[in-house]
């Protein structure tokens, strides 16, 4: 049986985790300590989890957040989400084919006695969710003395920082610019864990909100449900992804974003060999960089729109290493029978529709969905409803940059402290508005001036687009890297100040986010020049005395050329800094290395990769509700969303509409209906499922 293990990566550490024994499906199976059982399957080449007992078509690993239910397997003889469950030594896990047979399961009368009645536990602050916006406001809160209790449904805090390996964007002095999000997990966490008025649950997730004021609050270690009133509730839940609908879109080997960082950047389990890339956002890019990282041929990626919407020092990147990048263009059909084996695309026009006669196929063994997110917010709208004070922060407010989550955290945090009337200061003039600063989108892509400068070594930015960023401004140790500090989306610039010149220190190079500072050396040769380029591989991908391609910044060849040495510094370490020889006319356009192709035409382009397989267009993946079924209605002149749920289940499911119901709400818009013309959905007050008997023995009451 194959093991999908990431053995050597530029970023992260490889652990010598401890392993432990578990059985699927009778065979016996090895896992890392604390791993998800979807990641241990998953490393051990399985990735089909079960059959939908509708129409038997193979499930497997989406989300990886809890949000749908595609994962689910058997524990036990128990359904579990198996990207939230810790394997444990010894369990017997089974795929979930058709539905559950329990009649074998303890009755009431073999399970164990009620824990008691327990009082309702009162705080001052409940936090939702320990990503950077609620590690941030946390920080704050209890820095101010003010008891908090912060929750997260996963086995460590950070949220989507854990999944981030590369330099984050913003401000280095206000949320950590210049430094890898994983190690800004860490600092926000350590710091957290230090406050004595913060308490922390993990794996604890947040059930429902009531009318009594209360947030019922399952532990899943302990097993225990549990009433909190909080006297102000702080909903930093974070983001879901959005799902696409095409035909095939629930094979196995379809990853949401996040389900692709998570078994990469967190579990080091390569799900893959060749990926396709569906979204050109920021999320959408970092993700296929990622891939190239853990050694992942990154095959394509298309984006509807004309251009890509993420940073265009994201999309350099993947420009460099040859990766095909295909805008006005969509995903039209997913091919495979029990697994995606290839993907047909097609040009669009201006409305978006596909265009006849432009459809291609390209092989794959992965597809990633970043079609953008949609905030985690049932609990902000429950908590208005039965007025319980409630403050968002993050994705979960809106949708922005993890940067912007932690500064968004900070203000939030000041703010209850004032709501609470706690001796707090007042959120500081300004921070608002560099608050949207952080939020704001990329600007235009500006030409480059790379012309010759007149020093003999001067660092050239390739970065062309205004996005918030200063790290480069702010590790100059002679302060010659200019940037508008009244607005750090204004583009970097080099200049020399009272007679000071650069010291070829290499620190702009190493820091910078976007991998888009390179330094010209002329000194020891005027036309041949050292220029010092940033990578994120490892040694094993290039070495010194190698002839290598180098890249301008739209990722187009100039030429191979000698690599002289290869260095870090200590303070930016995992980024190497390769020097390579150029001839002196092209110096100053010369911004990466190509190292890796992610596209070869002749192995990957098929006209007839595949003969046609039988596959629908899911909508509501826990019930398998197809789009022309719910198309049939709309027509049919159904308006509303309860209606369809009555007739199809959509919505139904173990997700309670969290993935389908934007689908729906699309549909009807195709077919030119307004939104506020249709019913929208009854939300029920309970938004994560849970075991009754969990419930059963865990009784509260409101003393």
């Amino acid at each position: 049986m194959p093991h999908n293990r990431i053995k050597s990566h530029p970023i992260l550490n490889v652990p010598e985790a401890g392993t432990i024994e578990f059985h699927w499906n009778w065979d016996k199976l090895t896992a890392k300590e604390g791993e998800t059982i979807a990641s241990a399957l998953i490393a051990n080449g399985i990735d089909i989890f079960g059959h939908h007992p509708k129409d038997g078509k193979p499930m497997g690993l989406f989300c990886a957040n809890g949000q749908c239910s595609q994962c689910l397997v058997l524990v036990d003889g128990r359904p579990v989400k198996s990207c939230m469950t810790i394997v444990k030594p010894g369990i017997s896990v089974m795929p979930a084919d058709g539905l559950p047979d329990i009649s074998h399961l303890p009755t009431s009368a073999d399970q164990p006695e009620s824990k008691g009645v327990k009082e309702i536990i009162n705080i001052p602050v409940l936090i939702l969710g320990g990503g950077p916006a609620g590690l941030s406001a946390a920080k704050e809160l209890g820095n101010l003395g003010i008891n908090t209790l912060l929750v997260d449904d996963k086995a460590r805090l950070g949220g989507k920082l854990v999944l981030q390996t590369h330099r984050f964007f913003g401000s280095k002095e206000a949320v950590y610019a210049g430094t890898r999000g994983i190690d800004i997990a860490a600092k926000l966490e350590s710091q957290v864990i230090e406050i004595d008025n913060v308490e922390v649950w993990l794996q604890t997730t947040a059930v429902g909100i009531f009318e009594n004021k209360t947030v019922g609050l399952w532990r899943a270690d302990s097993d225990e449900y549990l009433l909190i009133r909080p006297e102000i509730l702080l909903v930093a839940t974070g983001a879901r992804e959005r799902s696409l609908p095409f035909k095939g879109n629930t094979l196995p080997g379809i990853y949401g974003a996040g389900a692709f960082q998570t078994l990469v950047n967190r579990d080091l389990v390569k799900p893959a060999e060749h990926l396709f890339v569906v979204g050109g956002g920021n999320v959408g890019l970092i993700a296929g960089y990622h891939a190239l990282q853990a050694g992942i041929d990154v095959v394509g990626l298309v984006e509807a729109m004309p251009q890509c919407g993420g940073y265009k020092v994201h999309e350099d990147k993947l420009a460099r290493f040859n990766v095909p990048i295909m805008t006005s263009h969509t995903i039209l059909e997913a091919k495979g029978k029990d697994h995606v084996q290839s993907v047909v695309i097609c040009e669009v026009d201006k409305k978006f529709q596909p265009i006849i006669g432009t459809e291609k196929e390209i092989a794959c063994d992965c597809v990633l969905i970043a079609v953008g997110l949609n905030p985690v917010d049932e609990f902000i709208h429950k908590a208005k409803e039965v007025d319980l004070p409630v403050f968002a922060a993050g994705d979960a407010e809106e949708i922005a940059e993890a940067s912007a989550a932690m500064f968004s955290g900070k203000i939030k945090g000041l703010e209850i402290a004032k709501a609470l009337k706690y001796s707090a200061p007042e959120v500081p003039e300004g921070w608002h508005e560099f608050e949207q600063v952080l939020k704001s989108r990329p600007g235009e892509v500006l030409q480059l001036d790379e012309d010759r400068q007149e020093e003999d070594v001067f660092p050239v930015m390739h970065c062309r687009q205004e996005i918030p960023c200063d790290p480069c401004s702010s590790v100059c140790p002679r302060g010659l890297i200019q940037i508008d500090h009244n607005d750090i989306r204004k583009l970097p610039e080099f200049c020399t100040l009272d007679g000071k010149n650069c010291i070829a220190c290499e620190r702009c190079v190493a820091v910078c986010p976007g991998l888009a500072i390179t330094l010209v050396d002329f000194r020891k040769d005027p036309e041949y020049p050292i220029i010092s380029i940033p990578i994120e591989f490892s040694h094993d991908y290039i070495h010194e005395g190698d002839i290598v391609p180098v890249t301008d910044v739209d990722g187009a060849v100039l030429g191979k050329h000698p690599v002289l040495k290869i260095r870090q510094l200590p303070q930016y370490s995992r980024t190497l800094i390769v020097r390579v020889q150029v001839p002196a006319f092209i110096a100053t356009k010369v911004s990466g290395i190509q190292l890796v192709s992610g596209w070869n035409e002749t192995d990957q382009k098929s006209d007839n990769y595949l003969e046609e397989t039988e596959q629908e267009t899911i909508i509501c993946r826990c019930e398998h509700v197809t789009a022309d079924e719910i198309r049939e209605l709309i027509l049919a002149g159904v308006r509303d969303i309860n209606q369809i749920k009555a007739a199809t289940k959509a919505t139904m499911g173990s997700c309670g509409g969290k993935t389908c119901l934007p689908l729906i709400k699309k549909i009807f818009r195709e077919e030119g209906i307004p939104v506020d013309e249709v019913t929208d959905l009854t939300l029920r007050p309970v938004f994560v499922e849970m075991p009754l008997e969990t419930l059963a023995r865990n009784q509260q009451e409101d003393c």
